[in-house]
């Protein structure tokens, strides 16, 4: 097997989708939560349908009808409360890679699981997504978060693969990074042209799933069933 740089005592665990410097303190009262929570709400109802770039302030508090004073309450800028709506949405969003494969497991279908839990979160959440895209572009912070977060990725299912590899149920000429960073992009790139370039969320799901697990599979000889 050619060399590779897994640490197994490295921490992949993915890092938030927001930047800390961004997130304030919760409020302390219940009606301030619920204020926050509409403001978030507005928030991320605006930035989808306006983008990041031409979302105004005003667009947001006119959204959640509140004045300009109780939006400064909660927030001090439109970077502010887009990561907090990111903080939100993190949860639903967070796909957990391709995990460990026991012994008594069928690696194909682990792999199909992973994909499908992906594709789908991608799918609820394709404008969003859509959203880091564009904010990553331009603010080197939410950049610097997603490669972290899409590299913790990585590293977790090169873990796998080379678990699978250890076991002869993966190609053993592979270098499983190297082999996790080009699976891993090409199943993050379907998902973006699919649900945000093309705005296809009629795609067939069972298809994509069954395209993205069959090229995983078949490029690592994991055996599977026809």
């Amino acid at each position: 097997m050619p060399s590779s740089d897994i640490d197994d005592t490295f921490d992949d665990s993915p890092p938030s989708m927001a930047p800390s410097s961004l997130l304030r303190d919760l409020p302390v009262t219940e009606r301030g939560l619920r204020t926050r929570s509409s403001l978030i709400a507005a928030a991320r109802t605006v930035f989808e349908s306006a983008g990041y770039l031409d979302t105004r302030l005003v667009d947001i508090t006119t959204q959640a009808k509140c004045s300009a004073g109780t939006f400064y309450t909660y927030f001090s800028s439109k970077e502010e409360i887009f990561a907090a709506v990111l903080e939100l949405a993190q949860e639903d969003m967070l796909h957990p890679g391709m995990p460990r494969v026991a012994d008594e497991d069928d690696p194909a279908a682990v792999v199909e699981a992973s994909n499908r839990a992906y594709l789908e979160a991608y799918r609820r959440n394709a404008k969003l997504m859509g959203l880091l895209e564009q904010v990553s572009h331009i603010d080197p912070v939410f950049r610097e978060l997603r490669q972290k977060r899409g590299d913790a990725f990585i590293r977790r299912n090169a873990r796998s693969i080379a678990h699978l590899q250890s076991r002869g149920l993966a190609d053993r000429e592979v270098d499983p990074l190297l082999a996790s960073r080009a699976l891993s992009g090409m199943i993050s790139r379907l998902a973006l042209s699919h649900f945000v370039i093309n705005e296809d969320e009629s795609a067939d799901m069972d298809e994509l799933v069954y395209t993205a697990t069959r090229l995983w599979v078949n490029a690592l000889q994991i055996p599977h069933d026809d």
